[in-house]
Order: structure tokens, then C-alpha cells, then sequence
């Protein structure tokens, strides 16, 4: 793991890539200048949409039967798993429990590695927007939630938005409106992506936070005694202003008698026959392709290039509802074509790699997948249509401009942008800047974890909304019969 000693692991998936928006990301605690700053990049690669408007403790009931490969494919699409009570976790998830004997199940990476190992082979992970912001507001609601330093940070004790806020402008040493929004929108992704609820005014740690291996614990509380307090703010402004909507008095902490049970052994059936050295290597490159912005290089990777190493890979991908994608030299992973509802979901959910398994049905909503096929279509079909893109791109450097956009959808521009901030934070398109202009949007990185079965589907499926009614159009609807 790191060097650095400020370095401290954690778990965070969708997409946005929504999808993106998940975050199995590592979080790291320093300095810079006078400023003391938290780093928690948001869901990991592949984040769920399906966590939007979500209330505290609703995630996806995982059945009592679900094949565990399933169940991982489900929890990286939607988030935890929601665990009857008694119900046991699925093969290679922890179980957070409740007192009510209910729990959560979050899946668990071999050997306790985190995706920060990404940092020590200098692979960019999924990028989180405003994750300045994003991790600031979580060191914020962490000093805020975490009462009993003596404890395990999860599940803490709720807090008040306003108190939440505050402490975040304490720790910037500002208070303006544009601050506030920021921090509105921090509170939003952490919620999104499990690592906060938030609702009637209150803000609880969500269960992501309870991944953060007990040997990080000291370094979190270190960190949250260094951390600014409401009290401590100099210049005694205003606090943030938020929308006075909690409840009477704080809401029971229902997490009493809260419990995490954490599998002994991920993956040491596969694992166990080799040496440190091996091992490490597969550990390694089972970290890069599960949460690597971008395909992988062999070449940094042993385990890629050794067919008997990358065969054990393999086999760990397989238990997560996961394959390997190979393009050349590099590798990347993404959904294996049995885990996905394809008559559940649509084709371009299923296709970019956020549709869910069929119980879970699909992470997208309509408006979120017309607006997804618009970007498509402008960014994609109509430059590979004059042949400025090869025939089996999915990425683009033409962006949708945003006008174009807007005339071409009957949505109001609130719910246009609403979409557009969910495929952004999903991964599943991605904003390019032009200058002074507004510049437009292209496909996310979500795309390179396209299977050849998936491109095929989404090709189709572009097809069909870019020209229903064409003669190739009718053929792909013939095949279909």
C-alpha cells in the first residue's frame, strides 16, 4: 500500500458513470498551505443512478436465493444490498447489521486492498466533480456525525444539515452563496453513492463509511480533531443559510447495536497457490481494471500478460458478475452479457454497462436515457455518418453542443440538466469545455468497458433512434424476431 502515512484506505460504484456514479476510492487526509482538506473521490467506476431521490436505509432487497455473482453486479449498479433480518451477506460481502437484526451488503476487494492502490501505479481513477468539495463536505459530516471518537466511525449519530454546513465553513473559512451550492451539491453525490443519507434536514453516515478498515480509524480521528469547529471560525459571519425543513428534534438513531461482520477469507481458494509476490500482482491488477478510468496497459500489469495469472484474474471477475475486456494491449472489465436483463433494461443501459440485473431493472429513467441517445447521436452517429469516426467508436472528440441539445428534446431545461448532471456523474457522458462557450458533451469513460456483445446491442439500438424507420432499421428488428 502507500508510503505516504497520511494515506488512509477506504471503500466507496455508479457510473456517473452514473452510472457513474459509484465510489470504491480510496481517501486520503493532508495539508495544503493552511488548509486542512479531506479526499474522498464519490461512488467508484460505474456508480449507481438508481440511489437519485433515495431515502435514508432504501437500497435493493438482495432475494434469498440470488446467485452471488447476482447480487455483486446488483450492488455496483444500485449500491448496498438491503438484508432481510437474519439474512446472511453473499459470498464475498460484508454485513452491516442493525439492531433491528436487518442489515446492508457491501461487497469486499481481496486481500484488503482498497482502490487507492490505483495511486502507486499511477492509475487515474474515475474522476469526481467538485471532489474538492465532495471530500470536504464528507470530512464536515464525519466531524459532525462521529460523536464518540472512542467508536467505530459507522453508524455514528445523526446531525442537522445546517450543523453540517457550518463545519464545512469552518473548514473553508467562507460562507458565500456559491460555497453553499457547492456543498448542497457535495451532500447530493455523497448521498447518491451511499457514503451519506441525508433527509428531513438530517445527514447520518451511510454505509460505505463503515468499509473504512479499522486500521484507518486512527487517522480519522487524528483528522477530526485537527478539523476546524463552528466555534473556531474567524470573522464571525453568518453560518451557511439552508432551508430550515427538519424535523422536531433529531430522529432516533435507529443503527443502536450497529454491527459489521467482515468475510475471513475473499478469493484465498484462488489466490492461496501463489506466492506474495503473484498474489499481490493479481490483487493488483484486479484494483486497475475494476476501477481505472480508462483501459490498463499490459505492461504495467504482470498479471495481465501472464496467461496462468491472468486466468486466476479471470476467475475473480467471474465471481462478480464481471469479465475482461481486451483491446489490443490494454484491459479493462465490465458486466458479463448473463448477469444483464437485456429485456429489462434499455439498450443503451445495458449496453454503457449501468443497466442492472433483471430484479433490479433499470438504473436510468427515461428522460435519462433519451438525453443519453441525443449525446449519441451528435457525438457519435452523426460524425462516424460522415466519416470522421471509425465504425466501432464509441468515444468522441465532436460534443454535443448544448443548444443543440435543447432544441432537439421536448424535456424543460430543469429536467435536461437534471439528466445531464446524472449521465455526468455516472461517467456515461462527459462535459468538454470550449473556451468562453458553453461546449457540449461527449460518451463518459463508462463506454470503454463496453463488451463486444454490448457494442453490438447499443450499435443497434442507435440504429433504431437515430433512423426508425430506415431499411437498416428494419433489419435490425427482423434479427430481433
Amino acid at each position: 500500500m502507500s508510503a505516504d502515512p497520511r494515506h488512509v484506505p477506504a471503500s466507496a460504484t455508479e457510473p456517473a458513470s452514473t452510472g457513474s456514479e459509484t465510489p470504491d476510492h480510496p481517501v486520503t487526509t493532508g495539508e495544503a498551505g493552511t488548509e486542512t482538506y479531506a479526499r474522498v473521490p464519490e461512488a467508484g467506476p460505474e456508480p449507481s443512478a438508481t440511489a437519485r431521490g433515495r431515502a435514508p436505509g432504501t437500497y435493493p432487497r438482495t432475494p434469498e436465493t440470488e446467485p452471488s455473482a447476482t447480487a455483486h453486479v446488483r450492488a455496483r449498479s444500485g449500491g448496498p444490498l438491503a438484508l432481510r433480518a437474519g439474512q446472511a451477506a453473499p459470498a464475498g460481502m460484508a454485513r452491516l447489521g442493525r439492531g433491528d437484526g436487518t442489515g446492508m451488503a457491501l461487497p469486499v476487494w481481496p486481500d484488503g486492498a482498497t482502490p487507492s492502490l490505483l495511486e502507486e501505479y499511477q492509475v487515474a481513477p474515475v474522476p469526481v466533480e467538485r471532489s474538492g468539495e465532495t471530500r470536504r463536505v464528507l470530512a464536515a459530516a464525519l466531524r459532525c456525525c462521529w460523536s464518540d471518537l472512542t467508536s467505530d466511525p459507522w453508524p455514528g449519530t445523526p446531525a442537522p444539515v445546517d450543523d453540517v454546513l457550518s463545519a464545512y465553513r469552518a473548514l473553508i473559512g467562507r460562507g458565500d452563496d456559491l460555497m453553499r451550492n457547492w456543498a448542497i451539491g457535495a451532500l447530493r453525490r455523497l448521498h447518491d453513492s451511499a457514503w451519506l443519507e441525508v433527509a428531513d434536514g438530517f445527514v447520518r453516515l451511510g454505509p460505505r463509511c463503515a468499509s473504512w478498515p479499522p486500521a484507518s480509524h486512527a487517522q480519522l480521528r487524528e483528522l477530526m480533531r485537527r478539523l476546524p469547529t463552528a466555534e473556531e471560525t474567524p470573522g464571525g459571519t453568518e453560518v451557511l443559510p439552508v432551508v430550515d425543513d427538519r424535523v422536531e428534534g433529531a430522529p432516533e438513531n435507529a443503527e443502536a447495536g450497529a454491527s459489521v461482520t467482515i468475510p475471513d477469507e475473499v478469493d484465498t481458494d484462488l489466490l492461496g497457490p501463489f506466492d506474495e509476490r503473484r498474489r499481490a500482482e493479481i490483487v493488483a491488477a484486479f484494483m486497475a481494471v475494476e476501477h481505472a478510468a480508462e483501459p490498463v496497459h499490459e505492461a504495467r500489469f504482470s498479471a495481465l500478460r501472464d496467461p496462468v495469472l491472468r486466468r486466476t484474474l479471470t476467475e475473480m471477475l467471474e465471481r462478480r458478475g464481471r469479465v475482461l475486456i481486451h483491446d489490443r494491449e490494454s484491459w479493462i472489465s465490465g458486466y458479463a452479457a448473463e448477469t444483464l436483463g437485456a429485456g429489462t433494461t434499455s439498450g443503451a443501459g445495458v449496453a454503457s454497462g449501468t443497466g442492472t440485473v433483471s430484479q433490479a431493472g433499470s438504473a436510468l429513467d427515461e428522460a435519462e436515457r433519451a438525453v443519453l441517445v441525443l449525446v449519441l447521436i451528435h457525438s457519435v452517429a452523426i460524425p462516424r455518418a460522415d466519416g470522421l469516426l471509425p465504425t466501432d467508436s464509441w468515444l468522441s472528440p465532436f460534443p454535443a453542443q448544448i443548444d443543440e441539445l435543447r432544441r432537439h428534446t421536448k424535456l424543460p431545461i430543469g429536467e435536461l440538466e437534471a439528466a445531464l448532471r446524472t449521465l455526468r456523474h455516472a461517467g456515461l457522458v462527459t462535459q468538454l469545455k470550449a473556451g468562453e462557450e458553453a461546449g457540449g458533451y461527449v460518451p463518459g469513460p463508462q463506454f470503454h468497458r463496453l463488451t463486444p456483445q454490448a457494442r453490438r446491442r447499443l450499435q443497434e439500438e442507435l440504429i433504431l433512434a437515430a433512423g426508425p424507420h430506415t431499411p437498416l432499421a428494419a433489419a435490425v428488428r427482423a434479427n430481433r424476431r
